[in-house]
């Protein structure tokens, strides 16, 4: 399998290649130069990998669709020692529960740092490790996150040999359980970065580096948001996962509604609709920051600037500048590099915005990949939340609360509705206190935290000062 940019460059590039990149040469992201077709025959297979042999063994047989530059035994050995009851917490490692008639919750958020950025994060820190020990190498990752990716990726890989993480956040817009988290961490490998701004001010900065090759190449560069095409893949095995666990059949089809900021997650269930499992709609649920509800409506992709992105009780989706979704508009464009690069190398630095309710394949293929979108709001999460609660018995995050309010929009009779569960309520609790007057389950793990010791520098989203600090922390 080879890879190659949603730009345009065709130089091949096999799977660990891309592992250690990030983003391609010329900006853009990698996407395999196919999806693996997913028959009838070989659903049924994973089907019963699944339910016989368990996730980790679907996981290597997923991902085995796209590396083939690691040996079989090597790779299910790497899928095995990931995904584990012990780390997980249940054998299932991603269990559906029903909600309501039709809706049904898929947990994610099990992992070490109790959000869904787990399930890709652990295995992506196994992979780095495994690569770097093969190459005899190290590698610089420089991450943003908006509340979640960075206390999986901080986890996933403190401790790992041959491995720096530098990771940037928002300062003051994470909660403070994400906060504590991520700043509490005192590990030699580990460095965080408040930065003056918003997320998108975050992500920007670390593509900037990213597309300075002689700086990436000089300090080995590589990153862990999504745009890494290895933590998207890690993603769609839940997919297949969720899939298996609410049908008997491959006749049956489901839908899935995932809240969404960046367009990774839900851009993982794009891939596995690609590759041919039984998806009817996937469902995009955004918070007030409703860039991709717009988009979805209207064909209109406007990026907001930093001082239009709302600062939201469900802060991990407060991003108005979503990276992922080029690979969807890519492949919405029967895969025109030079279309995509025109919209996303240009027309958005340009004017902010393009549209593409006029072009000729949006209105095909929006039906073709079966999108849909909703947005929720303060008040919509608070009242999804109280009402989850004391009519179900179970209390939800506030993302997952986005997602259940966008979802009862959408259900389709005898199609089963699959929300994406985002993170556990604790991390945050205020807004969980605010909706139903008592404070979220907390592991004892986490007894505490936000009193712990914390290790964070501040600095302003200047490129050239997180090129110096990187610099700085490499000798």
């Amino acid at each position: 399998m080879l890879y190659l940019s949603t730009r345009g460059d065709q130089t091949p590039k096999h799977f660990c290649d891309i592992l250690l990149e990030g983003l391609a040469p010329d900006g853009g992201l990698y996407l395999p130069a196919h999806y693996p077709t997913v028959d009838d025959a070989t659903l049924s297979r994973l089907r019963s990998v699944y339910q016989n042999q368990g996730y980790a063994e679907l996981a290597f047989e997923v991902l085995s669709l796209y590396i083939d530059d690691i040996p079989a035994a090597d790779l299910k050995a790497l899928c095995r020692k990931t995904y584990t009851a012990e780390v997980f917490g249940t054998p299932e490692i991603v269990p559906l529960r029903s909600l309501e008639d039709g809706i049904w919750l898929e947990a994610l958020s099990n992992g070490p740092t109790l959000a869904f950025k787990d399930m890709a994060m652990q295995l992506l820190g196994n992979l780095f490790e495994y690569e770097l020990a093969r190459r005899g190498e190290e590698l610089n990752i420089l991450g943003a996150t908006s509340g979640d990716t960075g206390s999986a990726a901080e986890y996933a890989m403190r401790g790992k040999k041959g491995v720096r993480v530098f990771m940037t956040s928002p300062a003051g817009r994470m909660s403070p359980f994400q906060q504590a988290q991520m700043f509490s961490l005192m590990d030699d490998n580990i460095f965080n970065i408040a930065v003056d701004g918003v997320f998108d001010d975050c992500q920007d900065m670390v593509k900037a580096v990213s597309n300075d090759l002689d700086f990436k190449r000089k300090y080995r560069i590589g990153t862990v948001n999504s745009i890494n095409w290895a933590r998207l893949l890690a993603q769609v095995v839940y997919y297949f996962a969720g899939y298996f666990q609410a049908t008997q059949d491959n006749s049956e089809k489901v839908s899935f509604t995932v809240p969404s900021g960046n367009f990774g997650n839900v851009c993982a269930g794009h891939v596995a609709r690609m590759m041919g499992l039984p998806v009817a709609r996937l469902v995009v649920a955004t918070n007030e920051n409703d860039v991709l509800d717009e988009f979805f409506k209207t064909g209109v992709y406007r990026v907001r600037s930093s001082a239009d992105t709302h600062e939201t009780s469900s802060p991990s989706m407060d991003i108005s500048k979503a990276s992922n979704f080029e690979r969807f508009v890519f492949d919405l464009l029967g895969r025109d590099a030079a279309l995509t690069k025109s919209y996303f190398g240009d027309a958005l630095g340009r004017v902010g915005f393009f549209d593409l309710e006029a072009h000729p394949t949006f209105s095909q293929a929006a039906r073709r990949y079966g999108f849909d979108s909703g947005k929720s709001t303060h008040a919509d999460r608070l009242a999804t939340i109280k009402d989850t609660w004391e009519h179900h018995g179970m209390m939800i995050d506030t993302h997952t609360a986005d997602g259940v309010k966008v979802a009862r929009e959408h259900v389709q009779a005898g199609v089963p509705m699959i929300v994406l569960e985002t993170a556990l309520p604790i991390k945050f609790a205020e807004t969980i206190v605010e909706a139903t007057g008592r404070e979220p389950d907390r592991p004892a793990k986490f007894i505490g935290i936000e009193a712990l010791p914390k290790r964070v520098v501040t600095m302003s989203a200047d490129v050239q000062a997180i090129k110096s600090f990187i610099a700085g922390h490499c000798v």
